[in-house]
């Protein structure tokens, strides 16, 4: 059974700091973690998801360590690298129920939790990570 998109969304939107915005049109969801700043200095946040929703079946495109990443694209040929992203780091997921929807929910916090682990000691903190998390 395919992944409903609105859980899909409700999952990105679950993590401490997610937010939602559509930067390159109506087509594809963008999903960041943005860690609470003090100073005046803009803050898109760092992407752990984007979504296509113009095609059928929907595809999302997410960050995986390039070890599992090769791992995974080489057991489900629905897991490829992701279109105009660093292929090392970013895997595309064909929405097409193949893979259980509870595996993609994995997918999409193991990104978060890439994502998250690139930032500043202080960002972490303020995203309620602690030293050595996640």
């Amino acid at each position: 059974m395919p992944v409903n998109l609105d859980r899909l969304r409700t999952s990105c939107l679950s993590f401490t700091g997610a937010v939602e915005d559509y930067p390159f049109g109506p087509e594809i969801a963008v999903f960041r973690v943005r860690a609470p700043q003090r100073a005046a200095i803009p803050n898109r946040g760092k992407i752990f998801a984007l979504v296509r929703l113009d095609v059928h079946p929907p595809a999302i495109s997410l960050k995986c360590d390039p070890a599992l990443a090769v791992q995974l694209r080489a057991a489900n040929p629905e897991i490829t690298g992701a279109w105009h992203l660093n292929k090392k780091h970013w895997n595309s997921v064909r929405l097409d129920g193949a893979l259980s929807p509870g595996t993609v929910l994995d997918m999409i916090e193991d990104s978060y939790d890439l994502v998250v682990a690139s930032l500043t000691a202080e960002q972490r903190a303020s995203l309620g990570w602690s030293a050595g998390a996640p």
